[in-house]
């Protein structure tokens, strides 16, 4: 190679990883603000991920039973989807509040109808290192499970140990099967643990991100995870609470505890539940009348109107 192809190369070089950086960056200022959080919080958490980033090993991280999750055992994962609608109403909103609406959390958006297979389809994009995500995915199960089925085993994961909030312990739906009579489920599992590309968003979907969750920066447009879409009706922009809730539990004590209405973990995941089933329930035209005319519904639709 010539001395001047070299060069040019490493030109090309110093490029890319000028982009890459900015694309952490970026991510940074777009998922470094949690619903609720402080003035303080926030400064915090940017910190830790610029100090993150900056000494993050390029030592691929390993994942326990596989690159992709392990398996869970059947009980936890009845206690995951089989949470009683009584236990659902008692926690209501939870700690969420009305803040998710209000801090731009879950929104009203629209457009043309989003369906496949003929029925409504709800679009996930997260990524399986993304503590945000972890924080969401136990939400959506829960969610999920009121209207259909998982019809392949759900997987216990942890969000990346070297970023914010780290081994946050959740799910993931990386090929997760799921069967419904009223709404089709796609999930997307952009990126991995290590930050490759794992499942690659097709050209519509990319444009559904871009359109309704595009967040200026100093660096440019950027997209978040995670990311929902309800049938281009409301869509979940932020996590809705905060994944410091989850930490240092393992996958059975998070299932457990989603029984217990009290509980730190119930008051947080099954509140983002009620508010994830509220925005199922408009894609699906209020079906099942069972679900979407529930207590802890009721009340978040009515407290809600553009949910």
């Amino acid at each position: 190679m010539s001395k001047a192809a070299r060069l040019r190369e490493q030109s090309a070089r110093e490029r890319i990883a000028a982009q890459q950086a900015a694309a952490r960056r970026a991510e940074m200022r777009r998922r470094g603000i949690f619903v609720g959080g402080s003035i303080l919080a926030v400064i915090a958490v940017v910190v830790a991920l610029i100090v993150v980033y900056a000494n993050k090993s390029n030592t691929p991280q390993k994942v326990a039973g596989g690159p992709h999750g392990t398996v869970l055992p059947a009980s936890v994962s009845n206690d995951i989807t089989g949470v009683p609608a009584a236990t659902l109403d008692s926690v209501g909103a939870g700690s969420l509040g009305t803040s998710v609406v209000s801090q731009g959390a879950i929104v009203p958006i629209s457009g043309s109808p989003l369906t496949s297979g003929g029925k409504p389809e709800m679009l996930y994009i997260g990524a399986e290192y993304c503590p945000y995500c972890a924080a969401t995915r136990w939400a959506m199960a829960v969610a999920l499970s009121r209207f259909g089925t998982f019809t392949t085993p759900l997987k216990g994961f942890h969000s990346s140990s070297t970023d914010v909030y780290p081994n946050t312990p959740t799910l993931t739906f990386y090929q997760q099967g799921y069967s419904s009579k009223y709404l089709t489920f796609t999930p997307v599992e952009n990126e991995d643990i290590n930050r490759n590309l794992l499942q690659a968003t097709t050209t519509s979907q990319q444009a559904l991100w871009v359109k309704y969750d595009t967040t200026q920066t100093a660096d440019g447009p950027s997209q978040g995870y995670p990311f929902i879409d309800f049938g281009n009706k409301v869509a979940v922009k932020l996590p809705p609470y905060n994944p410091q809730v989850l930490h240092g539990l393992t996958w059975a004590q998070v299932a457990s505890d989603l029984h217990n209405p009290s509980s730190t973990v119930a008051q947080s995941v099954l509140g983002a539940a009620n508010y994830i089933t509220a925005a199922i329930c408009k894609m699906t035209g209020n079906a099942p009348s069972s679900v979407c005319t529930s207590t802890a519904v009721t009340k978040i639709t009515k407290s809600e109107p553009s949910i």
